[in-house]
C-alpha cells in the first residue's frame, strides 16, 4: 500500500462556497475547508465582519491533498480556471476585498510553482490577471453552516447560479482529474 503525501494548498477565488464545491470533485483531493485569511484584523473574524469588508481577509480554502495522486500545479490551474482572476476584488455580483484572487503560498517550492502557473496562464485571458501572490497567513476556519455549503444546500439560489456554472466549466475543463 502506497503512502500518501499530504500537503495542503490555500487559495481564494470569490465565495469560498463555489471553490469549496469544484475542489470536493478533484481526485487526489482528501479535504476542503472554507476560511479566511489574509486580514489585518487579531483574531478569529466572524462571517459577518467578513462581510462587512473592514477586516481585510478573503474568503478562502484550505485544500488537502495528496501529491502522489494530483500535483499543486494542477490544484492552482483548476483554481485559476475556475473563476475569473482578471477581476479585481470581485467575483460575479460579489463584490469587496473578502471576494479577491489569491493564491497564499506554504513554502518556496509553491511559491515558484504558482510563479509558473500564473505565467503560464496569462496568455488565455484578454484582460490582466489581479491575483495576488502571498505567504500563507494565519488560516481561520468558517463557521460550520459555511462548511460543504452546496452539498448541504443543492437547492439555495446561489448554488443553482453560481456554483453550478462553474462546476459544469470544472467538469469540460478538467475531467480527467475528478473523482
Amino acid at each position: 500500500m502506497s503512502t500518501k503525501n499530504l500537503q495542503i494548498a490555500t487559495v481564494g477565488g470569490g465565495c469560498f462556497w463555489c471553490t469549496e464545491a469544484v475542489f470536493q470533485e478533484v481526485k487526489g483531493v482528501e479535504q476542503v475547508i472554507s476560511g479566511y485569511a489574509g486580514g489585518n484584523v487579531p483574531g478569529k473574524p466572524t462571517y459577518r465582519e467578513i462581510c462587512s469588508g473592514l477586516t481585510g481577509h478573503a474568503e478562502v480554502v484550505q485544500v488537502t491533498f495528496d501529491a502522489n495522486v494530483i500535483s499543486y500545479e494542477a490544484i492552482l490551474i483548476i483554481f485559476m480556471t475556475t473563476h475569473d482572476p482578471t477581476t479585481l476584488n470581485r467575483q460575479g455580483a460579489d463584490r469587496g476585498t473578502q471576494y479577491r484572487s489569491v493564491i497564499f503560498y506554504h513554502n518556496d517550492d509553491q511559491k515558484i510553482i504558482a510563479n509558473h502557473v500564473l505565467q503560464e496562464i496569462k496568455p488565455y485571458y484578454e484582460q490582466p490577471i489581479v491575483t495576488e501572490l502571498t505567504a500563507a497567513p494565519t488560516f481561520y476556519e468558517a463557521e460550520q453552516e459555511h462548511q460543504d455549503f452546496y452539498e448541504n444546500n443543492p437547492g439555495y439560489g446561489y448554488c443553482s447560479f453560481v456554483i453550478e456554472p462553474k462546476l459544469s466549466k470544472l467538469r469540460k475543463l478538467h475531467s480527467a482529474l475528478l473523482k
